[in-house]
């Protein structure tokens, strides 16, 4: 890997690994809903004009019945869930089990449609990836939060269908254009929800939790969502998509350090097991890539698994009118 490939590959491991810390704190002083408007709503207004000028917003809304669900499961009811189990569960722990998207993903592509061959590795994955889901929520996390994982349940489901919408029926629109209008959708969809819950604050926030807001929409989102086609253009989606790993020890670690959250050994061993299970979860069944050849640079949409060759380094800006990459999008 490129030394600009290392440099943007740490800085996305973090920026994705930190939302649930800032989620955190937010969530102290802010509702649930009033946060996913706040956060939506500044990084569209950020995303809309870059994907205006590429002409990237109007083949999206032609799309709008596969939008709108990318919209529901993606975004509208995954960052609701993330907030509200945040209320209760240390934000490291809402990092590590969304962690265990994968294995979620596994079951969506097969009820989606997709029947590849399950490997014996990967059946291995899976129940490496429940047993150390079970470390954590059974060992760690404790009975009087089961409520709170329920939420963060629909979460990881919600970011497991969200790619395979996307995978059958938008793969070939730009990737811009989608998370843009995706994020709009999602804040004018919560202006009523904000109104009808009475989820306004009642005072300004303090200044910690404005700054927590900016970081979300503005770092978290839109700069995120930039950075990562940078990276694909940099080393290609394979390796981009090991970034998966990284995140759950940034978001642990986030939280000890600045939130003084507990680090016990279930969590490590929860950690360790999750990260094993998704690894094998993941792995291409090596007789479908001999079948496929060496030379064949098809990408199996639904697994997000492509078949590398040395990128070619297009610059971001060729990037942006590219359709979005085989990989889990950027709206964490």
């Amino acid at each position: 890997m490129t030394r600009r490939g290392l440099i943007l590959f740490a800085s996305l491991g973090i920026i994705w690994g930190v939302p649930y810390l800032f989620i955190k704190i937010a969530i102290a002083e802010l509702t649930p809903e009033f946060l996913v408007l706040a956060r939506t709503a500044l990084a569209a207004a950020l995303l809309l004009p870059i994907a205006a000028r590429r002409g990237a917003i109007g083949p999206v809304l032609r799309r709008w019945k596969p939008l709108l669900a990318f919209t529901l499961f993606e975004i509208v009811l995954a960052w609701y869930f993330i907030n509200a189990a945040e209320q209760t569960l240390p934000s490291s722990t809402v990092g590590l089990l969304l962690a265990s998207i994968p294995l979620v993903a596994i079951v969506v592509a097969f009820v989606m449609g997709r029947r590849d061959r399950l490997t014996a590795v990967n059946g291995v994955g899976v129940v490496l990836g429940m047993l150390g889901v079970a470390a954590i929520v059974g060992l760690d996390v404790g009975g009087s939060d089961l409520g709170a994982v329920a939420q963060l349940a629909v979460a990881v489901v919600g970011y497991a269908i969200g790619p395979a919408i996307l995978a059958r029926w938008m793969h070939d629109l730009p990737g811009v254009g989608v998370i843009a209008v995706a994020l709009g959708l999602s804040a004018v969809a919560y202006l009523p929800i904000v109104a009808l819950t009475g989820g306004w604050p009642t005072e300004v926030p303090s200044t910690m939790t404005i700054v927590s807001v900016v970081v979300l929409a503005v770092l978290c989102s839109a700069v995120a969502f930039l950075l990562m086609f940078a990276l694909v253009a940099e080393v290609g989606p394979i390796r981009m998509s090991a970034i998966t790993y990284v995140n759950p020890a940034v978001a642990v670690l986030a939280g000890a350090l600045f939130l003084g959250e507990a680090v016990t050994i279930w969590t490590l061993v929860g950690f360790v097991t999750i990260l094993a299970g998704c690894a094998l979860v993941t792995r291409p069944d090596p007789r479908a890539r001999a079948t496929a050849g060496t030379g064949d640079q098809a990408t199996d949409a639904d697994a997000g698994v492509a078949v590398e060759t040395e990128p070619e380094h297009p610059t971001l800006d060729e990037v942006l009118d590219e359709p979005m990459p085989p990989t889990e999008p950027i709206v964490r």
